[in-house]
């Protein structure tokens, strides 16, 4: 799943950019969360919450705290984020090379969309990102999901409930094994953090404490004699993306 953040002090372009962004997911296939801020301290103030963001479009000339300031500060902590620069001039790019911008998009351009398709077509490519999908048969009904859609899955009484991210949060059953499930996803975003739970480590926000907190604030549980194991899984899972 794409995570991406909108910072700018005008609405009309965070409504324009988003649409342009929905309209790109849609077209290919990619599941995404696009939320909107209305300052660079409004950004910042996510602290290490930032960090579940891969892409942010930055308007440069915002008051109080620039998009050049913001990307500085949000590169003291994360080299990795893409960062987008829209602005309604050109001659701010030497100073984004500084902060490793990955494209400048000029406002009101009548070619915006094809240049933010390219711009996301170029991440895209860098990220080596793949939509992974597999047909799970649910109580429901038989379905094909993107792993990136499962947040967690459960074990309960014979039936595993699998947490899913369509246009709100629903809860998918089915008959088997986490045992079995886990090797059908054979993935490796997937941690199996209690014999009850299998969990999408894109989504942890944390591991603490014998739980793992999600970016929701669920709390899922760890046993205390697998707790290193489990840490250092998910610190080795942060380290390569």
């Amino acid at each position: 799943m794409f995570r991406i953040a909108i910072c700018d002090d005008e609405q009309y372009f965070r409504e324009q950019i988003t649409e342009m962004l929905q309209q790109y997911m849609k077209e290919k296939g990619i599941y995404y969360e696009i939320h909107s801020f209305r300052s660079g301290r409004e950004l910042l103030e996510l602290g290490i919450e930032l960090n579940q963001y891969q892409i942010i479009f930055l308007d440069i000339n915002m008051d109080e705290i620039d998009g050049l300031l913001t990307a500085q500060k949000i590169r003291e902590h994360n080299k990795e984020i893409f960062i987008v620069f829209v602005t309604a001039f050109v001659n701010y790019s030497i100073d984004g090379y500084k902060v490793d911008a990955i494209r400048f998009l000029l406002k009101s351009n009548k070619n915006m969309q094809e240049h933010i398709t390219e711009c996301m077509d170029a991440i895209h490519q860098k990220m080596q990102y793949e939509v992974a999908r597999k047909e799970f048969v649910f109580c429901e009904g038989k379905r094909k999901i993107s792993l990136d859609q499962i947040l967690y899955v459960e074990s309960k009484l014979h039936k595993l409930e699998l947490h899913i991210m369509e246009e709100e949060m629903v809860v998918r059953t089915m008959y088997d094994t986490l045992n079995n499930l886990e090797a059908y996803v054979g993935n490796r975003q997937f941690l199996r953090c209690h014999q009850s739970f299998l969990v999408n480590m894109k989504y942890i926000k944390s591991v603490c404490r014998y739980e793992v907190v999600l970016y929701n604030n669920k709390k899922l549980p760890i046993p205390k004699a697998k707790f290193k194991e489990i840490y250092d899984a998910y610190v080795v899972y942060k380290g390569e993306i």
